[in-house]
């Protein structure tokens, strides 16, 4: 099963996409988790990731395309979670065509339903509770950059949810009930 989970910062994909991990032997493919490990891979493409991240420029769709090639034509486990791709319509006309050309289709499009004031504060709360621990708060978890981000990804990738639904492949899910309840419609859905 091929999946994508959508929503803005903060709505808690990244939670989910480790249950699925955790529970259905998913494989998670998050972007940003992909390019780092190019870069120090040491590979062709690596090469190329390292010389355009160090260089401060953003690595480009045909790259991104690339890794995730890499991965579809690797052990499949239960299936993927695309976390962080696609953000752009562009980027889902090419993952669509990526799919048909490795033999996979896309099985559903989770998005998480969420209010921006209660992301804001949830946002917020993580950056407290990381200091409270002891650790450190992530750099853009702060007021200003989430509303940064979230208007990034409502300028981008909100267009996502039109062209997902009219696919037939979208699925919403309340993302601000309790994490368990949000596994559980997971769940339900996928099942």
């Amino acid at each position: 099963m091929n999946i994508i989970i959508l929503g803005p910062p903060g709505a808690g994909k990244g939670t989910q996409a480790a249950h699925l991990v955790e529970t259905r032997d998913m494989i998670q493919l998050s972007t940003g988790d992909m390019l780092r490990e190019a870069k120090t891979s040491g590979s062709e493409m690596g090469k190329k990731v390292a010389a355009i991240m160090d260089a401060g420029e953003l690595v480009t769709d045909e790259i991104v395309i690339g890794l995730i090639r890499e991965k579809l034509e690797g052990d499949k486990k239960g299936g993927f979670i695309f976390d962080g791709f696609p953000r752009t319509l562009t980027q889902a006309d090419a993952l669509e065509e990526l799919l048909k050309e490795t033999g996979e289709k896309l099985d559903a499009v989770i998005a998480l339903a969420v209010n921006d004031e209660v992301l804001v504060d949830r946002i917020v709360g993580r950056a407290a509770e990381a200091v409270a621990a002891g650790g450190v708060a992530r750099a853009d978890d702060n007021a200003e950059s989430l509303k940064v981000r979230l208007m990034e990804y409502y300028k981008k990738t909100n267009a996502l949810i039109g062209y997902y639904h009219a696919k037939g492949n979208l699925i919403w899910v309340d993302g601000l009930a309790p994490i368990k309840d949000v596994q559980a419609e997971i769940a339900a859905a996928l099942d």
